[in-house]
């Protein structure tokens, strides 16, 4: 068994445009500096980090660092809740709620640091790690019956392949948006204009389809859909908000449905994405629950993402997890707001 408080870094040398390690170099510096006990593990290829973590996880590690972008983190993420679950089946006590979970920010996007007031900045990270400054936050699970090119299979006997969720998941037009970037990121590029320009091009080149979704239960929406985000976190997209009321710590998940709308309509709300007001629409349908179902009402193939990670396609179910793991997190943020 590991020293449980050590920290585990996931590194990936590959975000923020070959940016990782010069910065994974002041983030050593630091930590070693102030004493903070770490090892570390460098990846090589898409869900390195999650076969990492969940080796980390499984050898008693409970303080692990993403080194990277919001990709990183959902990677990182995936391993701990794997190897939680395969620890459960083997009958041991162990729990989410005994996981830490830190960023050292360097990727391109890095949306979800947002909700937690957490900078752009190694110095301000060491700091919070060094006080403990940490919150317990939900995690989905997020359930697909179709799943995307090269998306392993089903796990543990469910209906598809599945993930974890630490901010934001969506289908429909955010999901296209999310594949077109990726595309794009794969090609070298990392400017923050990428995800708005993947936005307008999706706007003026993919049409609503027709979806139920059912909250809790309950059919709050059906119709032509546009797009649908689910969100704990507030920000996706390099900063946009289409959740922006979500609370990462009530056990609820935030939904934003966008139905068909015209083009006048989403010139004249869609400025709301980047102030938070967008949800003030009259137009859109809002709420909150702890699980949601989205079906096709077509023969359409609608990609589903999270995290901005593609999963797969329509249907999809979401459920927040009953357990929380603890986040970095910046009470300084929270004293602002106040």
């Amino acid at each position: 068994m590991k020293d449980v408080g050590k920290w585990f870094a996931v590194v990936n040398p590959h975000a923020g445009s070959g940016r990782t390690a010069q910065e994974w170099k002041k983030a050593e510096a630091l930590l070693s500096s102030r004493g903070i006990a770490y090892t570390s593990s460098m990846t090589d290829c898409r869900r390195h980090a999650t076969e990492i973590a969940y080796t980390a996880a499984c050898e008693g590690y409970r303080r692990f660092l993403a080194v990277g972008g919001d990709g990183t983190v959902h990677e990182v993420l995936g391993g701990l809740a794997s190897a939680i679950g395969d620890a459960i089946r083997n009958g041991e006590d162990i729990r989410l709620s005994d996981f830490y979970l830190a960023v050292v920010p360097i990727g391109s996007g890095n949306d979800w640091i947002r909700t937690h007031g957490i900078r752009h900045d190694i110095g301000h990270v060491v700091d919070l790690i060094e006080a403990g400054s940490f919150v317990p936050q939900d995690i989905a699970k997020v359930t697909v019956l179709e799943p995307a090119p090269g998306t392993p299979g089903s796990e543990g006997g469910l209906p598809g392949p599945f993930a974890y969720m630490i901010n934001i998941a969506g289908t429909g037009l955010d999901a296209h948006v999310c594949e077109r970037v990726n595309i794009q990121k794969s090609q070298g590029r990392r400017s923050r204009l990428i995800y708005v320009n993947s936005l307008v091009y999706n706007l003026l080149h993919n049409k609503p389809s027709p979806v139920t979704v059912q909250c809790d239960g309950n059919v709050v929406f059906a119709g032509d859909c546009l797009s649908i985000a689910f969100g704990i976190g507030r920000y996706s997209g390099g900063g946009l908000r289409q959740t922006p009321d979500a609370i990462p710590d009530d056990g609820l998940l935030d939904y934003t449905v966008i139905p068909r709308i015209t083009f006048s309509d989403a010139l004249r709300y869609g400025p709301g994405l980047f102030d938070g007001t967008f949800t003030k629409s009259p137009l859109l349908t809002v709420g909150r629950c702890r699980s949601v179902e989205v079906r096709p009402l077509s023969e359409e193939k609608v990609p589903v993402e999270v995290d901005g990670e593609i999963l797969g396609r329509l249907p999809v179910r979401i459920d927040v997890l009953p357990q929380k793991i603890n986040v970095l997190h910046s009470f300084t943020q929270d004293r602002h707001q106040g």
